[in-house]
């Protein structure tokens, strides 16, 4: 994890949820995230494959220069990531993984910037299809960040986390993916990479790579 948000929120809900794969919805406390506050979301579902924002962060819509409320999250990405994003979102709310995704913002002037975003299983009503947290912040944030609206975005790396496998270690979501960079190329996706933690290949889906933290 590179951004304050996506750690603070990470090790807030590993508190919440316990001995629990996820913590309850109605346990969440804004006021202990306040610092990370802007930046955090929660999804609801439309339907088994499609999310919509239920709650967004003021720096969030400032990003996507709109209200975020009720949108389409699963709409922003990249026809071309759409599988792999669903299937990602079945591995945060059916296996409760925790997902760290890095991806590329296509804004409406031309210009791209990367961001990272974290998704987190939450329980809802007795289950976890219905909802999940989030962060997103920007990695660098360039002068029209904010004027501009994020209009597209493509996945750039993908990592499930398992907070409860044995083999786990905190100092694992530090480490670094090596992979190569990605160019927006309008209608076609990122050139395939290799992608390596601790030396292992990762697991593939298409041109993107899903690196588990622990368990195989």
């Amino acid at each position: 994890m590179q951004k304050k948000s996506s750690k603070v929120l990470f090790d807030y809900w590993n508190e919440l949820r316990g001995s629990r794969s996820a913590p309850d919805r109605r346990n969440l406390d804004p006021t202990r995230i306040r610092e990370v506050l802007a930046n955090t979301f929660i999804l609801e579902a439309e339907d088994e494959t499609a999310y919509r924002f239920r709650l967004a962060g003021s720096h969030l819509c400032a990003t996507y220069c709109r209200e975020l409320k009720s949108r389409s999250f699963t709409g922003l990405w990249h026809a071309k990531d759409v599988e792999a994003m669903e299937t990602l979102v079945r591995a945060v709310t059916e296996d409760h993984a925790v997902a760290l995704i890095t991806f590329q913002g296509h804004a409406d002037n031309g210009s791209t910037t990367s961001f990272e975003m974290i998704l987190l299983p939450l329980r809802h009503n007795g289950n976890t299809t219905a909802r999940m947290l989030g962060a997103l912040t920007a990695l660098d944030t360039p002068y029209w960040l904010g004027s501009s609206p994020i209009l597209g975005q493509r996945v750039t790396g993908l990592r499930l986390i398992w907070p409860d496998d044995p083999e786990y270690r905190p100092a694992n979501i530090d480490t670094e993916v090596e992979r190569g960079d990605v160019a927006w190329v309008e209608g076609a996706g990122p050139t395939p990479v290799p992608a390596r933690v601790f030396g292992n290949e990762a697991r593939r889906y298409a041109h993107l790579a899903v690196i588990d933290g622990g368990r195989s």
